[in-house]
């Protein structure tokens, strides 16, 4: 079984242009992701997916690969586009804007279609428990319910469970976007139309749910450090510095 990573990596991002090429420590924030990928062994190959020639190039003096794509609507469909020329069974989706990666659940992750011996599984994610209320409800942190197996059941930005039943404990948890692909899943979701509760939720992987695909649920304690704004700069450089 081949396993690749792939970064998608838009240089305008709407909250914090040109944020990949912050620098971190001694080097840009895009490279400091790839090459912390890269350090896991966990992969046969690792590649930045991009649609901007400067990324592109930064990846590229760095002794990386990078693959250029097209505009796209989501992440998802820029590493289908990446990957459909590439040999690989499985595809493990690394967020550019995340430096700061652990080696135990991306091998959770692998190990989900290591032991999936009929190929039922179209999709691996992570989610981690929410205890907050603040964390509850904003919106910005897509939520999750999953049934016995761990299987998705939905994805919302609202508080799913409701807790109606007061006497009764709930547990929320957030889904946290790292995701590992079967590669005929991947290419089948580009090809597919967003469905109605996509498009109003603004969330890609109800898509596979909408059409009948299984995604299964690996619980992590592990909390990243996403930089989508300059005071999430200013955190992981306070991090760097530490280290």
């Amino acid at each position: 079984m081949k396993i690749i990573a792939v970064i998608p990596a838009r240089y305008n991002s709407t909250r914090f242009p040109a944020k990949l090429m912050e620098i971190l420590g001694d080097k840009t924030i895009i490279t400091t992701t790839y090459q912390n990928v890269l350090a896991t062994g966990l992969f046969d190959d690792v590649f930045v997916a991009t649609d901007s020639e400067i990324i592109f190039n930064e990846i590229e003096k760095n002794g990386g690969k990078a693959v250029m794509t097209g505009e796209h609507e989501t992440g998802s469909d820029r590493i289908a586009e990446a990957v459909q020329n590439i040999d690989c069974d499985i595809v493990i989706n690394v967020q550019g804007d995340e430096p700061f990666l652990k080696l135990e659940p991306l091998q959770q992750l692998i190990d989900v279609f290591k032991t999936d011996d009929n190929k039922e599984i179209s999709l691996a994610s992570l989610k981690i428990e929410l205890k907050e209320k603040s964390e509850i409800e904003n919106p910005n942190n897509v939520k999750v319910i999953t049934d016995n197996n761990g299987f998705a059941l939905y994805f919302s930005r609202s508080v799913i469970p409701f807790h109606r039943e007061t006497s009764f404990d709930v547990q929320y948890y957030k889904h946290i976007g790292v995701y590992a692909f079967r590669k005929e899943a991947l290419l089948q979701f580009s090809k597919l139309e967003m469905k109605p509760l996509e498009i109003s939720e603004k969330i890609e992987c109800i898509r596979y749910l909408e059409y009948g695909m299984k995604i299964k649920l690996i619980e992590t304690h592990f909390v990243g450090v996403g930089i989508d704004t300059p005071e999430d700069l200013e955190k992981a450089k306070l991090i760097i510095g530490q280290n």
